[in-house]
């Protein structure tokens, strides 16, 4: 559910008067403001074709930095989810407008506007699709592949209601990435996720693509801040490692808006260091742990590169 500024502001103004006010985010949260010659570039680019990217509607702390570095997440399958997570801002409804069936070619024509190294492809849930939006994942990794033969390409896809011919329509259209968030640890899912996800079903779904296609890079991410415990953490941890997920990232879970689930706790840097260090240890190829660190954040970085194309 979205709200307007003036919503926001009314109920802001009611939670100074009640002593409610959000807390001050700590130093460590607050990131510069964008900048940087590619990162004007791109923006430049993306204006004069009246184009936008998931960067900038979710205004991700790190568009200026993971633009200057040739990477950007775009969103398919329509801004209307069909799931109500408790949080995420982006609007719900049982029924969203169709798919664009242009919206493959467009995808790949921003790739090459921006001139891109490596993209991320998400999406909402389309629970009301046969294929949960498989198809469209699939024709714009193969329009990607063919407009830009050298950009890597990540897809992070809903769970397609644990359908594994889903993930297979994804996978064979050869994305170098596949990654599915389990969002937070198994202990609190149902609080915080949709009632049509669980823990289990996100892993299960991981581990399929594994094993569907060997080589891919499978990929997760958990927020924390949420009221979970350190034992909870570590048993997500083990179990996306059980599942053959190659690749986590951890970051803190911020509210979107006074109607998500509240922030419990603002972990500081050092538990998300402490945290990488375990991810090593569990044997996991990659991992970015930070405060502000996205399910996206830095994806291109020359580390998850070499893991998907490892004959460079």
């Amino acid at each position: 559910m979205r709200i307007s500024i003036e919503q926001t502001a009314i109920l802001r103004q009611r939670q100074v008067e009640a002593g409610k006010a959000r807390p001050r985010l700590p130093e460590w949260l607050r990131a510069p403001l964008p900048g940087g010659p590619r990162y004007a570039e791109i923006k430049t680019r993306l204006r004069d074709r009246g184009l936008h990217t998931v960067c900038e509607e979710a205004q991700c702390p790190n568009i200026g930095q993971c633009w200057n570095e040739g990477t950007a997440t775009l969103m398919l399958l329509g801004d209307t989810c069909t799931r109500a997570c408790r949080f995420c801002a982006i609007k719900t409804n049982p029924r969203p407008p169709p798919l664009d069936p242009d919206e493959p070619a467009k995808a790949a024509e921003q790739v090459a506007v921006m001139g891109l190294d490596y993209v991320v492809l998400t999406s909402v849930n389309r629970d009301d699709l046969p294929d949960g939006g498989a198809g469209q994942f699939a024709a714009t990794v193969q329009a990607i592949k063919h407009r830009c033969p050298q950009t890597l390409v990540e897809v992070l896809t809903p769970d397609f209601q644990g359908h594994f011919d889903a993930v297979d329509t994804v996978l064979d259209a050869g994305p170098d990435v596949f990654a599915h968030n389990v969002e937070t640890v198994a202990a609190l899912t149902a609080a915080i996720r949709d009632r049509r996800a669980t823990f289990d079903q996100s892993c299960q779904v991981l581990a399929h693509a594994k094993r569907h296609r060997p080589t891919v890079v499978t990929k997760s991410s958990v927020m924390l801040g949420l009221g979970e415990t350190e034992a909870q953490v570590w048993d997500a941890l083990r179990a996306l490692r059980a599942h053959a997920v190659d690749a986590v990232t951890i970051g803190q879970y911020l509210r979107p808006s006074p109607w998500h689930a509240e922030v419990v706790r603002f972990v500081p840097p050092d538990e998300f260091t402490a945290w990488q260090r375990a991810a090593a240890e569990l044997g996991f190829r990659y991992c970015a742990s930070g405060p502000l660190v996205r399910s996206s954040y830095r994806a291109g970085e020359h580390y998850l590169r070499g893991l998907a194309r490892p004959s460079e």
